[in-house]
């Protein structure tokens, strides 16, 4: 909406807040309008002002998540050319940000606003990655048209995982490296250098989530 000021920020931030902390708790579809107006401390109609409907609400705050994902991802991968290993650095990544940032992570798996489709803007680093790797025939021709729902899917799978499983460090890397040779033989990487690639990713000894 146009109004931008304090108050209406500080509402929208209020309702966000709710939204996080309910989501630890239950998926969108099992959390009331007044569940959320409650927990923010608003009055029901402030909602509407700010949000359509539970999907609007949702895809907020998956977006949200997704943008603060992205731009770790964007972070870990800046000094990394090669594009299969940038995307093994996001599967890593996205590990890590479950491990670290449960609340958040659940949010985000739990909102089902989380965009799988290929030409999403919020998929444009993993399309990019994709596309070039795709270009210098690194991957199985089906990865071009289907590599970027494939890629999320697993990276979902996996910090579904490490949420449902509270994976320690100790066993992260492991978890990892066998995702990621599944993963990348999947998208047409030959088996030895996709466990060569996972062998470089360590959640355990990074400390940039």
């Amino acid at each position: 909406m146009s109004d931008r000021s304090p108050r209406t920020a500080r509402t929208r931030a209020a309702l966000l807040a709710a939204g996080f902390d309910l989501l630890v708790e239950r998926p969108i579809d099992a959390i009331p309008i007044d569940d959320l107006v409650a927990k923010a401390g608003v009055a029901k109609g402030s909602f509407f002002n700010h949000f359509k409907d539970k999907n609007d609400f949702a895809a907020a705050i998956a977006k949200e998540v997704r943008l603060e994902l992205e731009a770790l991802v964007a972070k870990a991968n800046e000094t990394v050319s090669d594009p299969v290993e940038r995307i093994a650095g996001g599967m890593r990544v996205g590990l890590e940000f479950a491990i670290r940032q449960p609340k958040r992570s659940m949010a985000l798996l739990r909102s089902m606003g989380t965009p799988t489709m290929r030409e999403h803007p919020l998929n444009d680093g993993l399309r990019a990655d994709i596309e070039a790797a795709a270009s210098r025939n690194l991957l199985r021709p089906e990865a071009e048209r289907l590599g970027v729902l494939f890629w999320l899917g697993l990276c979902q799978v996996l910090m579904q995982d490490a949420l449902v499983g509270r994976i320690p460090l100790s066993e992260a890397d492991r978890r990892l490296s066998d995702m990621l040779v599944l993963g990348l033989t999947g998208l047409g990487v030959p088996a030895k250098r996709a466990a060569a690639i996972a062998n470089k990713q360590s959640v355990s000894s990074n400390n940039a989530v």
